[in-house]
């Protein structure tokens, strides 16, 4: 095939991928919307009891289950279908990059166009590599929504056509650069999801402790314990890769490139500026003993700071990374 054949291919596999994963999107959705509606039944049929706390005619117990088999059967039917659509989703984003790739003769990471569609990928990655191990499932729906998000941004407002690379980006440290970058971005976007659900389990914990009651849909997460470790583990990960890639293999590149290994540029900024923040979450884990929900609003925060050093620094401020356009 010829270059402008694997451009159109791909052209036509990532709008296709980013369709996929929002029909993946929705099945989750209807997962979390079916937990909802159980919990709205349960509270219900627990009017129906008199003023001595016995059922009324028709009621049921407070005590009494109120989510069916069959509830169940269906959540955990659309949860297994939003994993399968994810998998297709994956296969041709896979595909799509791939032949983009195959396109321009080179990696694909030449420009925020092809680094979007790569980090969203890698984004898929460590989600998939890691929803078994960790029990993720329960992810999908943010995972989704990120993926579906980013590449749509990609597709409408940062699409750019295949071509040669810019002399500055002539070098192997490209792709040990841009990869670790991408993979911890990915593993940063995992984190950064677990934190914001520990919040809302947390916080429902808390509630039950207190006479309330909890969601279907929050009932069937893992603890929220549980949860902050997950996060830990998957930005432990994390951080290694992007002090290695981006504050190690960045320096040395951008000193072969610009003759100088760091210039106070933008990016450069930015970049340092999540390191500190992440380095704050572990350090505050490791010395401080901080868990729960300090060490989730680090990780979050760290997570917005990491978003905005990808798509905030390269469309809002001018810098030396500006080299590859949009």
């Amino acid at each position: 095939m010829s270059p402008e054949s694997y451009a159109q291919v791909s052209n036509l596999l990532i709008p296709t991928a980013t369709v996929i994963y929002v029909i993946a999107m929705a099945s989750h959705a209807m997962e979390w919307a079916m937990g909802r509606a159980v919990v709205k039944t349960a509270v219900k049929e627990e009017v129906l009891v008199t003023s001595d706390g016995q059922p009324a005619s028709g009621g049921a117990s407070v005590d009494e289950p109120v989510e069916t088999a069959d509830r169940s059967a269906r959540m955990d039917a659309a949860s297994r279908v939003g994993l399968l659509l994810t998998w297709l989703g994956f296969i041709l984003h896979l595909a799509g990059v791939v032949t983009r790739g195959l396109a321009a003769g080179r990696v694909p990471w030449g420009n925020m166009y092809e680094f979007s569609i790569t980090a969203s990928l890698a984004v898929a990655v460590v989600y998939l590599a890691f929803v078994h191990r960790y029990r993720l499932q329960w992810l999908g729906l943010g995972v989704t929504l990120v993926i579906a998000a980013v590449l749509g941004l990609a597709t409408l407002a940062l699409y750019t056509p295949a071509g040669p690379l810019v002399p500055a980006l002539h070098s192997y440290w490209l792709v040990i650069h841009v990869s670790a970058a991408a993979i911890s971005g990915g593993a940063f976007t995992i984190g950064g999801l677990v934190s914001i659900l520990y919040l809302i389990k947390a916080r429902a914990e808390r509630k039950v402790l207190a006479g309330g009651t909890m969601s279907t849909g929050l009932r069937r997460l893992p603890s929220a314990e549980a949860m902050d470790g997950t996060a830990y583990k998957v930005l432990a990960f994390a951080f290694p890769l992007w002090t290695f890639g981006v504050l190690v293999a960045g320096p040395i590149w951008a000193y072969y490139a610009w003759g100088r290994a760091w210039g106070w540029d933008p990016k450069e900024v930015w970049s340092l500026v999540t390191w500190v923040v992440y380095a704050a979450y572990l350090h505050a884990r490791a010395t401080a003993g901080w868990r729960g929900r300090r060490a989730a609003t680090i990780a979050i925060i760290g997570w917005f700071v990491f978003i905005f050093n990808f798509v905030g620094v390269n469309l809002l401020v001018s810098g030396m990374h500006s080299y590859a356009g949009v």
